[in-house]
């Protein structure tokens, strides 16, 4: 195949690579081995045989034995696009100033090794060229180093799952063709800089898991027009909004962490909105307006995330829309809300809401809802299992426990032909299982109806075998 170009033998079976592996072509720049889980290449001395090479992804390859790796990939004249990442590599040479990579490098993309070390000096002296760094999901340690300005092509920075530390300069605004910035789940601190307001081409934003402290506010966001994605939040820091601030940017995901006492006002302004992620919160909805604009505006989005909030509000008149809901552990009061026949997951577990069921379940009279998971458990909910199951056959998972539920199994759920996992458990159900409407329940792998007050035999349709009965600890 001497006039090859490209490569491409991803995720495939491969375990080995030929000792004389090559490829005698003058034009081969593209070549891809990645997801062969089961491939592991003691060298890489094969790649210098192939000059030609612009682009190399060898993602989730074993590399381990590998320990030169860089000597290896620097050697390439045309390289512009290099992929390691998940390679189980070790050595880095953090310590090297520089390394002669080639003047057209574009993406370099090391994420997901078992790095030990302060960030590497030599991939902050890379040519001013590259565009992309992805070093996140590793173990270094240290503060962002003075040279990173230089890279002042870099569109893409993403060193988010490691042990950094340190404040964010001043000079972080400098990067102008900035769009993605990606440092959470690591140990910065000090305040949030303003310059970072400057990065008008910022399309995504991820910060939060970091001991940032002091206020942010609409400065921070100041020029940031294209603005898209937005994750942050720190245990000491405080939002102080101005009410009346209008953001330049229109955002489709928001993940903010911790706020109180109430919600930012500009949230409001947001009709673009997808995906909203509040957690470890406490707050108030000051008025019925708010009230009603909250969930107002999550009626809009497709994904809601309330997670280990304290929040004040009634959901008994609220009608949820959003295909993945989860509003969980914010020790809500008061009764369920409806749901529309676009909800697909719904999780409402370990909150402190009561009344019945059957506001939730029988106010749908169709026949084609989507909802596929459903679980209200350990919350203060009351009253029968109610007889509205047929409304809901898209059911695949079912979780009541830990209420306060009396009552038979309904006939209808007979009609639950999707079920596999229904959890009834810690309720005062009674009367006898193996009558029940369950046994049309065809696929159901999964009945846990432990401490109740159920009665009669084991009903016969159940398909035991020795190796299925466990003791219930």
């Amino acid at each position: 195949m001497e006039h090859l170009q490209a490569l491409d033998l991803s995720y495939n079976n491969f375990t080995t690579i030929s000792s004389d592996f090559t490829v005698n072509s003058s034009t081969l720049n593209y070549i891809d081995l990645s997801h062969n889980i089961y491939l592991s290449i003691k060298s890489l001395e094969w790649l210098s045989r192939i000059p030609s090479l612009e682009y190399i992804d060898l993602s989730n390859i074993d590399l381990r034995m590998q320990t030169n790796w860089l000597h290896f990939v620097t050697v390439l004249p045309s390289l512009v696009e290099i992929y390691l990442d998940s390679c189980n590599l070790e050595s880095i040479s953090p310590s090297l100033g520089y390394a002669n990579f080639s003047a057209s490098l574009q993406v370099i993309v090391l994420s997901g090794n078992s790095f030990y070390s302060e960030l590497p000096k030599w991939i902050f002296n890379l040519s001013s060229q590259v565009l992309k760094i992805d070093l996140s999901s590793n173990h270094f340690m240290g503060q962002l180093p003075n040279t990173l300005p230089n890279l002042h092509s870099l569109t893409r920075l993403e060193l988010h799952d490691n042990y950094l530390n340190g404040s964010i300069p001043h000079w972080i605004g400098q990067l102008q063709y900035l769009t993605s910035f990606y440092i959470s789940n690591n140990y910065f601190s000090g305040f949030l800089p303003l310059n970072l307001g400057n990065l008008s081409s910022l399309v995504t934003l991820m910060a939060e898991g970091n001991l940032f402290t002091g206020v942010v506010s609409e400065r921070n966001f100041a020029k940031l027009k294209n603005l898209r994605v937005l994750w942050l939040g720190s245990p000491n820091t405080t939002f102080d909004f101005d009410p009346h601030w209008i953001p330049p940017f229109q955002l489709v995901e928001l993940y903010l962490t911790p706020l109180h006492p109430t919600l930012p006002q500009w949230l409001y302004t947001q009709t673009s909105l997808k995906q909203l992620t509040i957690k470890d919160s406490k707050f108030s909805f000051d008025a019925a307006d708010n009230n009603r604009n909250f969930w107002r505006l999550a009626s809009t989005l497709m994904h809601l995330i309330l997670y280990n909030n304290t929040i004040e509000g009634d959901l008994s008149e609220v009608l949820l829309n959003s295909s993945v809901i989860s509003i969980s552990s914010n020790n809500m009061k008061g009764g369920l809300p409806r749901l529309s026949s676009n909800v697909v997951f719904f999780q409402l577990n370990n909150n402190s809401l009561s009344g019945s069921i059957s506001h939730l379940l029988c106010h749908s009279k169709k026949i084609n809802n989507e909802l596929q998971y459903l679980d209200l458990s350990n919350n203060n909910l009351s009253g029968g299992l109610t007889d509205c199951w047929m409304n809901w056959k898209s059911l695949g998972h079912v979780n009541l426990g830990g209420n306060n539920l009396s009552g038979n199994i309904p006939p209808s759920m007979g009609f639950l032909s999707n079920l596999t996992g229904l959890h009834l458990h810690e309720n005062n159900l009674s009367g006898d299982i193996s009558s029940s409407s369950l046994q049309y329940c065809r696929s159901l792998s999964i009945l846990n109806v432990r401490e109740n007050s159920f009665s009669g035999n084991i009903p016969k349709w159940m398909p035991l075998k020795s190796q299925d009965i466990y003791p219930i600890a």
